[in-house]
């Protein structure tokens, strides 16, 4: 049976989010029987060329409107201008019927934000880029944000995390459909990895900092980052921002977006992954250099955050060098 794959675009959208998922299902065609080749469709908010946030034009399938239904999955990709961009009510309630008659539906990237503002994230897992974490959940506060995972399933929704996880994500997909030995087979085409280890915050190297780099918050973070062997207590902190604890917990929060202990586990983690790629390093010294307890500390804390032990996040590295 053939498989319908939608992809939804508009003007600023980011070219990768859409052109990673495609060549995953279009290579995939390559090892499938014809009854059971995907079928990929753009759909454009749009009329004619648009371009992509880089500047290359593309050109949808058909306009939205158009669309036939209800397809296999509908994907919603994202673009850096999205946070600001409203399609209006006739585009989200075309969304929702859309997602609704279809099998599967989700997102690549902030397209998540398309899908909050349909009223389809209420309640949901999800993921995003974690640049717009804070984003999502302004718009959908009854989701519950996964932002360190790669990509996230909940039922027949999928969502992904920035840009390049929209490939991780189709091959997760992909590995539903036809099995995981179709997946390693493109994954090997396209030259990734099935399965990534670890979160995409290792794509934000020691977390974000704070929005101004003279803040008490800034100063803070570069105050863990520099200390990461020493217990960083929430008093430790506050003297360090020259603030009560109290307020200081509720300051940090609202400018960094996490709490200081979220953060300072984020900080360790990060830190961790990079010792990690020093393959003569024991775990117990990564973990003492880090701050945690012990290496089992080290352990539970990156399986709880990232789905993998210190050990397989080392093993992974090896087999990219």
């Amino acid at each position: 049976m053939t498989l319908t794959v939608a992809l939804i675009v508009f003007s600023g959208v980011q070219s990768l989010d859409v052109t990673g998922p495609m060549d995953v299902f279009a290579e995939a065609n390559a090892f499938l029987p014809p009854g059971e080749r995907y079928q990929l469709e753009v759909l454009g908010l749009e009329q004619g060329l648009l371009a992509c946030s880089n500047g290359l034009s593309i050109q949808a399938h058909r306009h939205f409107r158009q669309a036939k239904s209800p397809y296999d999955l509908v994907l919603c990709a994202g673009g850096p201008g999205l946070p600001d961009q409203d399609f209006g009510p006739g585009f989200y309630a075309w969304l929702r019927g859309i997602c609704r008659k279809s099998r599967r539906f989700g997102s690549i990237c902030n397209g998540a934000l398309m899908l909050a503002r349909a009223g389809l994230l209420d309640g949901r897992r999800v993921t995003t880029h974690w640049s717009d974490v804070a984003a999502l959940a302004r718009l959908c506060p009854s989701a519950t944000l996964e932002a360190d995972r790669l990509y996230v399933q909940d039922g027949n929704l999928f969502t992904s995390a920035g840009v390049t996880a929209g490939i991780d994500l189709s091959l997760y997909v992909l590995s539903q459909d036809h099995g995981p030995q179709v997946a390693l087979n493109v994954a090997r085409r396209l030259v990734v990895f099935t399965q990534r280890s670890g979160g995409q915050s290792q794509f934000s190297p020691f977390l974000t900092q704070a929005t101004h780099p003279d803040s008490p918050v800034a100063a803070v973070q570069r105050h863990v980052l520099e200390n990461l062997r020493g217990d960083l207590t929430i008093a430790e902190l506050a003297q360090a921002a020259l603030m009560s604890p109290r307020n200081f917990s509720r300051v940090f929060a609202r400018e960094a977006a996490v709490t200081p202990a979220q953060f300072v586990e984020g900080a360790r983690v990060d830190a961790a992954r990079a010792l990690l790629e020093n393959p003569g390093l024991a775990l117990k010294t990564v973990a003492y250099e880090c701050g945690f307890r012990d290496a089992h500390h080290m352990r539970s804390v990156f399986i709880r955050r990232l789905g993998v032990s210190p050990q397989q996040f080392r093993m992974n590295f090896a087999a990219m060098t």
